[in-house]
């Protein structure tokens, strides 16, 4: 088998990965360049054009998988063939991960045998109707009103402001302090996370992100950061707020989807990694659809 460079994901690299991620658009958070960058610096993660689809490797930890490739459905089957390949000539079980549901029904349209997926329900992204994120309108988001109305009554001298070159730097200090009263120091996902927050502020600018801010007399209180997924559908990859300012988080969730996302019909706000209370708070917003995430392996 030809030999195949892989490389990790750098910051020249943007235009390159987002035309092929064009090529099979998706609501997936898995499926843009500002994840895939960040979250490379964590894990070892490499990709390469095979076949003219683009292919994701995973090695993080000695273990072996590869993403659904992204091209053309004949440049993908080609990709999938060399992925076969691959793993027999390394003697590993194949594996590919974070495939979609549209994805395996592709799949098994080739290989209609031998194969099966398992998805994982904390992989699965939560997608939102934007209008009611918004609004917060309808008896089950009534919580949610409220909360944001006993933000209002508490905290009078609050505003909202966009992320900006001239509160970004403000920003970056509030997520410092945010991972010393979190002790994110003292947790490897926890701190891998922070890290991600961190390098999304530094590169702001550089990755093309759009962030709102929350201002609680006059200190920052929250703030958060994401970007189009595609025509419909903006991801939200980052919110961070301070526990003690009560009503905060509901805040910052429902002034950034006013000010910032009212071009999209939806809103993706990543999955829960199995985090109880992350779940919870997730499943109170009511999303309208999962964006599920499977591996396939050999039966």
């Amino acid at each position: 088998m030809e030999e195949v460079i892989f490389k990790r994901p750098e910051l020249e690299d943007r235009e390159l990965i987002e035309s092929y991620f064009a090529k099979a658009p998706s609501r997936s958070c898995d499926r843009n360049f500002v994840n895939v960058y960040l979250w490379s610096r964590h894990y070892y993660v490499t990709f390469a054009i095979v076949e003219d689809a683009m292919v994701f490797k995973d090695e993080t930890d000695g273990d072996l998988r590869f993403a659904y490739p992204a091209g053309e459905p004949e440049n993908v089957r080609k990709a999938i063939a060399y992925i076969k390949t691959y793993f027999a000539e390394k003697g590993k079980p194949f594996q590919m991960y974070n495939v979609l549901e549209e994805q395996y029904a592709q799949f098994t349209q080739w290989y209609q045998q031998g194969y099966q997926i398992a998805y994982n329900p904390d992989l699965a992204d939560y997608v939102y109707e934007q209008e009611k994120l918004e609004t917060l309108s309808g008896k089950k988001l009534h919580g949610k009103r409220n909360h944001i109305n006993k933000f209002k009554t508490l905290y009078e001298d609050w505003q909202y402001e966009t992320l900006s070159d001239e509160n970004v730097e403000e920003c970056f200090q509030m997520a410092l302090e945010w991972r010393e009263i979190n002790g994110c120091e003292d947790d490897e996902e926890k701190n891998a996370e922070m890290c991600v927050t961190l390098n999304s502020l530094r590169l702001f600018k550089e990755l093309g992100e759009v962030g709102g801010i929350l201002r609680v007399n006059g200190k920052i209180a929250a703030f958060t950061i994401g970007e189009a997924q595609n025509e419909d559908t903006f991801v939200v990859h980052i919110e961070k707020a301070f526990a003690d300012i009560e009503g905060a988080y509901p805040m910052i969730n429902q002034q950034f989807v006013a000010h910032e996302c009212k071009d999209f019909r939806y809103i993706n706000r990543e999955e829960d990694t199995g985090a109880e209370g992350l779940r919870k708070a997730k499943l109170s917003y009511r999303p309208v659809f999962m964006v599920e995430k499977g591996v396939i392996s050999e039966a």
